[in-house]
């Protein structure tokens, strides 16, 4: 039985929260694309805060019976991306973050508040 969206979305945000990161928000796309149902977007302030911030996301994913589809980007460190089908994880170092500012390119999306 696949994991559910949602259970996925927060075991993603409590993974990246796990290793500190900075400004961890999550996107609901499920009324706006057909891609995934939720991005999660968050940053690390230095390139091993980011791989330490995406390994324990594909760590608990994986532990939690998810099927990792894809890692991008770890060996830089700036941007890895995690794609686990119905949540696409992205993990930027600081900089890049600004830089290409998916938030906006999203901005259709809502916002999703965790308790």
């Amino acid at each position: 039985m696949a994991l559910h969206s949602d259970k996925l979305l927060q075991i993603t945000v409590d993974a990246a929260e796990d290793k500190k990161a900075v400004n961890v928000i999550a996107l609901n796309l499920k009324e706006i694309s057909l891609v995934a149902d939720y991005f999660v977007i968050c940053s690390g302030n230095s390139d091993t805060q980011v791989q330490a911030i995406a390994t324990e996301v594909r760590k608990q994913a994986e532990k939690n019976g998810a099927r990792i589809r894809g890692i991008e980007g770890m060996d830089t460190a700036r941007w890895v991306l995690i794609d686990l089908g119905d949540v696409i994880v992205h993990v930027f170092h600081r900089d890049e973050r600004e830089y290409y500012n998916i938030e906006r390119l999203w901005s259709d999306a809502k916002v999703v508040e965790f308790a």
